[in-house]
C-alpha cells in the first residue's frame, strides 16, 4: 500500500538535549569533528546506519536513550561545550572583519547563486562538482567570515541515485524528498507565515515558490521550492529534479533561480536586517537571468532607465564559468525566451524590461538561439574562468565578443578553484600533523617531526578503511543487479590492502574517457595482476541521464570489472556521492585523471586527493596544468596536434601503461629496510607541503574577495552614489560612444626609427591621424601596439603605449621596442572613462587599416 502523502515528524528532544537540535540544523556538523562525535555518541549504532545525519539520528534514536543523556551530566557538559563553540565560531571576527576593520572598502553582503549545492550526502542537492565546488564556497566563506548569502533551488527528487542492471548498463532512481526531514527551516514573515515569491509565467499564470533556509555555518543559504498547491501541475514540477525535462522545464528553474532567487534575497534581508548584497556572484550562467530583475528593480525604483540601470547593475556583478567548450553553453530558441519575457499578457514577467533588449544581451552567431554565458558576460563587470588554463581557453572561446583585440586582452580572468580542507582531509591526517580547523591541509606546518614510517602507517590505514567500504558497497551493488548473497562471498576478498590502490571517480561525460584504460585490455590486466607490482583500481561515477554515451562508457568499465580473473583488482562502486568521494580521496595511492585536454575547466577531485596526501596521475590540464611541479606526481603525456581521436588515444593511454609499469608502481613497490617507500613518502610529503595551501578554498575566497569582490563593491557604489550619478554619467557616455563609433577613424600613419635601424631594446617614435568624429580626446585611448608578427602579420606579445594629441588631429608616441625578429605595429582607438574596469571592457576598438 502506497501512502498518499509523505511527511517527516521530527523528534521532541526533552529540554536538557535542546542543544542538540540547534546544533543539528546548522551545517557546520559536516566539517566539525567535535559536533560529529558528539552526535555519534548519542548512539554509534544507530549514527551509523542513517549516515552519519543528525536530523535522522535523533528521530531514530529510542525515546529511552534521550532520557538517559538528559540525565547524563557528563554528556551535558560536552554538549554545552560544543554548543558554546558553535556560538562562538559565529560571533567572533574572522578574517573578513578584520581586513574591513583595516578599511579595506569590502562589500557589506554578497550573493551568491548556483544551480546546485554539494555541502553534505544529509542534503542531497547537488550532482558533482559545480555543487560541491558552491558548498565548498559557502563553507569557506563562512569560515574566513565573508557575508554570503546562497542562492539556489531546491529540488524534491534531488539529483538521482544510481543503480546497475544485470547487465551493466547504469538506471536511475529518483527519491522523494521531504524537506521537512532535511537541515531546513521555512523562512517566515513577521507575521509568521511562510515566505512565498511570485513569479509572472506565460498565459497569465504566476509560479510561486515558498523559500526554505539552510544554515552553513554562518552563512544563510536560501532554496526555492515550487512544490506548493498553489501551482498547477505544470509549474509545481518546476523544481522537481536537478538537471531535468526540456527546454521549457530548464528555461522555468532558471527564470525562478535567478528572477526569484533576487526576490528571496530581499525578503530575506529584509526580515533579518542582513544588508542587502553589494555585489551578486552568478556560478555558471544559470542563475543569470538575476540581472534582469535587478534591472527591473532600478527602472522602477528610481527610475533609471534601461542602459542606466544596465550600468548599475553590470559594476556589481561577478559572472564565473565553467565552461570549456561552447556546447556546454545553455542555449535557448529566441522565441521561447521572447514568450516568457513579452508574450502580452497583463502581467509581464518583468514589467518596463524591453523584450528586445533582453534579447539583444543572450544574441549569439545563430540569430535563432539566446546565450546564457553572452547574457552573463554582457551583464558582469568582471568575469572569470577556474584555472589558469581554463581562462586562456574561455578567452579564446568568447573573443568574438570582442572583435578586434587580442586574445589575452579579453576580459576573464581566472581564479582556480579550491576545496574545502575541512571537509575532505581526513582528520586522522589533521591530528597527526597537529592542524586546527581553520588550517585543516594547509601547509602542514607541524609535519616535519612525524617520520616516514609514521605517516606511511597512516596511509596505510587510510587504504584499509577504504578497501572495508568497496567491500561494502561492491555487495550491495551485486544483490541490486540481483545476485544472491550465497555467491557473494568473494566479495569480502576483493583488494588487498598492501596493493597499489588507483582511484578514477568523477562525472562520466565523454571528453572525461572513463575507459581510457581500457583502451588496451591485455595490457591492463597485466598491469593488475603482475605477481610483482600489481595495482588495483576503484571506479566511481555518474552519467547524465540523457548521456547515452557515458552510459555506454560505465557498461564497459562493469563488464570488464565483472570478469572472474579481474574481479579482486577492479571494481566499479555505483552511487558515487560526497560520502563515497570521502573514503576515496583519502584511501587510493594515486588519483587518476585523464579528460581530453583542454575539456577540463579545473577538475578538483584531484585536489581533494593531494590534501591527503595521493598523488595526482593526471593529463596536464586545469588546476593539473598550473600546479604540477614534477614532485607531486605525475604527468600524463598528451598528442597535441593529433586531430584522429583514435590515433589521440591509443597514444596517450600507451603512456598511461608505460607511466604505471616502469615509473609509478617500481617507486610504490621499493622499500627501504624498514618497510617504507622512502621515494614514495619524499613525493607524498612534497604534496602536502606545497599543494596544501594553494588548492584550499579559502585561498580561492580570498582571491574573489581582494580581486573581484572588493573591486566590484567599488564600483557599484560609484554608480549608486549621489543618486545613481555615475550610472547617469556611463550611460549617457555610452550612448554618445555609440552615436560617433561607427565614423571614428585612424588615417594615416607613419614611424620613425632613432638611428635608422630597428634595434631590441630602442624606441620607434609613430604617428598617426585620428578623426574622432566629434567625440572629445579625453573620451578616448589612442594607442600604439607593437609587438611580434606571424607569417600572417597578425600581432602577438604585444606591447602598448598611449598617445598624445601633437595637433591638426594628429597624436604620437615614442614606444620601446619589446622583441627581436619580425614586428609590427598598429594604431587604435578606445573608449575611455573613469568608470569602465578595463579598455576593452565595451568591445569597441577602431584600428588603422
Amino acid at each position: 500500500m502506497r501512502a498518499v502523502h509523505r511527511f517527516t515528524v521530527r523528534a521532541h528532544l526533552p529540554e536538557p538535549l535542546s542543544p542538540l537540535g540547534k546544533l543539528a540544523t546548522n551545517l557546520r556538523w559536516a566539517w566539525h569533528p567535535p559536533t560529529q562525535d558528539l552526535f555519534s555518541a548519542v548512539d554509534p549504532q544507530v549514527w551509523a546506519s542513517v549516515g552519519a545525519d543528525p536530523l535522522r539520528l535523533l528521530s531514530e534514536v529510542p525515546a529511552e536513550r534521550l532520557r538517559q543523556l538528559a540525565a547524563d551530566e557528563d554528556f551535558l557538559a560536552r554538549t554545552r561545550a560544543v554548543g558554546d563553540d558553535l556560538r562562538r565560531y559565529l560571533t567572533v571576527p574572522r578574517w573578513y572583519q578584520q581586513r574591513q576593520d583595516e578599511g579595506a572598502g569590502l562589500p557589506a553582503s554578497i550573493a551568491y547563486f548556483s544551480m546546485e549545492f554539494g555541502l553534505t550526502e544529509a542534503l542531497p542537492n547537488y550532482s558533482g562538482g559545480l555543487g560541491v565546488l558552491a558548498g565548498d564556497h559557502l563553507k569557506s566563506a563562512s569560515d574566513l567570515g565573508v557575508p554570503l548569502i546562497g542562492v539556489g533551488l531546491l529540488y524534491r527528487s534531488g539529483y538521482f541515485r544510481q543503480g546497475l542492471s544485470s547487465e551493466g548498463w547504469q538506471v536511475e532512481h529518483y527519491p522523494v524528498i521531504d524537506p521537512r526531514g532535511l537541515p531546513l527551516e521555512v523562512l517566515t514573515d513577521e507575521d509568521d507565515r511562510p515566505v512565498v515569491v511570485k513569479v509572472a509565467m506565460p498565459a497569465a499564470r504566476t509560479l510561486h515558490a515558498r523559500v526554505w533556509k539552510a544554515q552553513v555555518g554562518r552563512v544563510p543559504l536560501l532554496l526555492l521550492d515550487s512544490d506548493l498547491p498553489d501551482n498547477d501541475d505544470e509549474l509545481r514540477g518546476t523544481t522537481d529534479r536537478l538537471y531535468g525535462g526540456d527546454a521549457e522545464h530548464k528555461i522555468r528553474q532558471q527564470i525562478l533561480a535567478g528572477v526569484g532567487g533576487v526576490r528571496a534575497v530581499r525578503a530575506y534581508c529584509r526580515l533579518t536586517g542582513h544588508p542587502q548584497p553589494e555585489v551578486f556572484h552568478t556560478n555558471e550562467g544559470h542563475a543569470g537571468f538575476l540581472g534582469l530583475e535587478r534591472i527591473r528593480e532600478l527602472q522602477t525604483d528610481p527610475g533609471l532607465n534601461f542602459d542606466q540601470a544596465t550600468a548599475a547593475v553590470r559594476a556589481g556583478t561577478v559572472f564565473t564559468t565553467h565552461t570549456p567548450v561552447p556546447a556546454g553553453i545553455d542555449r535557448f530558441p529566441v522565441d521561447l525566451v521572447r514568450r516568457y519575457f513579452d508574450d502580452g499578457s497583463q502581467q509581464p514577467l518583468l514589467p518596463g524590461v524591453p523584450a528586445d533588449r533582453v534579447l539583444a544581451l543572450g544574441a549569439e552567431d545563430n540569430p535563432g538561439m539566446f546565450n546564457m554565458a553572452h547574457m552573463g558576460l554582457r551583464l558582469a563587470q568582471r568575469a572569470n574562468g577556474v584555472s589558469e588554463l581554463h581562462g586562456e581557453v574561455i578567452r579564446k572561446m568568447f573573443r568574438n565578443l570582442w572583435p578586434g583585440f587580442g586574445v589575452e586582452e579579453v576580459p576573464i580572468r581566472s581564479v582556480t578553484n579550491g576545496v574545502h580542507g575541512p571537509t575532505w582531509s581526513a582528520r586522522e591526517l589533521g591530528k597527526l600533523l597537529g592542524e586546527s580547523e581553520m588550517d585543516s591541509g594547509a601547509g602542514l606546518r607541524g609535519m616535519e617531526p612525524v617520520s616516514d614510517s609514521l605517516l606511511w602507517e597512516l596511509r596505510c590505514s587510510l587504504r584499509q578503511r577504504l578497501i572495508d567500504e568497496v567491500r561494502r558497497r561492491l555487495r550491495v551493488a551485486w544483490q541490486q543487479r540481483g545476485a544472491s548473497d550465497l555467491e557473494l562471498g568473494w566479495c569480502d576478498s576483493v583488494f588487498d590492502p598492501e596493493v597499489l590502490t588507483i582511484g578514477f571517480a568523477r562525472r562520466v561525460p565523454t571528453y572525461k574517457r572513463a575507459t581510457l584504460m581500457l583502451r588496451d585490455t591485455d595490457r591492463l590486466r597485466e598491469l593488475l595482476l603482475d605477481s610483482e607490482r600489481p595495482v588495483q583500481i576503484v571506479v566511481a561515477g555518474k552519467s547524465h541521464p540523457a548521456d547515452e554515451g557515458g552510459k555506454a562508457m560505465i557498461q564497459r568499465i562493469v563488464r570488464f570489472a565483472d570478469g572472474a580473473d579481474v574481479r579482486h583488482r577492479i571494481v566499479f562502486l555505483p552511487d558515487y556521492d560526497m560520502s563515497l568521494a570521502r573514503y576515496l580521496v583519502s584511501g587510493c595511492d594515486v588519483w587518476l585523471n585523464n579528460p581530453v585536454r583542454p575539456l577540463e575547466a579545473c577538475g578538483t577531485s584531484g585536489m581533494k586527493a593531494a590534501l591527503n596526501g595521493v598523488l595526482n596521475l593526471s593529463v596536464r590540464d586545469g588546476w593539473w596544468d598550473e600546479m604540477y611541479d614534477g614532485r607531486n606526481g605525475w604527468a600524463i603525456p598528451t598528442a597535441d596536434g593529433v586531430s584522429d581521436p583514435n590515433r589521440r588515444d591509443d597514444l596517450e593511454a600507451a603512456a598511461l601503461y608505460e607511466l604505471m609499469s616502469e615509473h609509478v608502481a617500481p617507486m610504490y613497490y621499493e622499500r627501504n629496510s624498514d618497510g617504507v617507500p622512502g621515494k614514495w613518502m619524499s613525493m607524498v610529503r612534497h604534496t602536502l607541503a606545497t599543494l596544501g595551501p594553494r588548492v584550499q578554498a579559502s585561498r580561492m575566497i580570498r582571491e574573489y574577495v581582494d580581486g573581484h569582490y572588493t573591486p566590484a563593491a567599488q564600483s557599484a557604489r560609484a554608480m549608486f552614489d549621489d543618486d545613481f550619478r555615475g550610472a547617469r554619467e556611463l550611460a549617457d557616455y555610452r550612448s554618445r560612444l555609440q552615436a560617433a563609433w561607427n565614423r571614428v577613424r585612424v588615417g594615416d600613419t607613419e614611424m620613425s626609427v632613432d638611428h635608422g635601424t630597428p634595434l631590441l631594446g630602442g624606441q620607434v617614435t609613430v604617428r598617426a591621424r585620428v578623426d574622432l568624429a566629434g567625440l572629445d580626446p579625453s573620451d578616448v585611448d589612442v594607442e600604439v601596439v607593437v609587438g611580434r608578427v606571424d607569417d600572417n602579420d597578425v600581432l602577438h606579445d604585444f606591447v602598448t603605449a598611449s598617445m598624445k594629441p601633437i595637433g591638426d588631429d594628429r597624436y604620437a608616441a615614442a614606444v620601446t621596442l619589446p622583441h627581436a625578429g619580425p614586428a609590427g605595429y598598429n594604431v587604435r582607438v578606445l573608449p575611455r572613462h573613469s568608470l569602465l574596469s578595463e579598455p576593452a571592457e565595451l568591445g569597441k576598438v577602431v584600428l588603422a587599416g
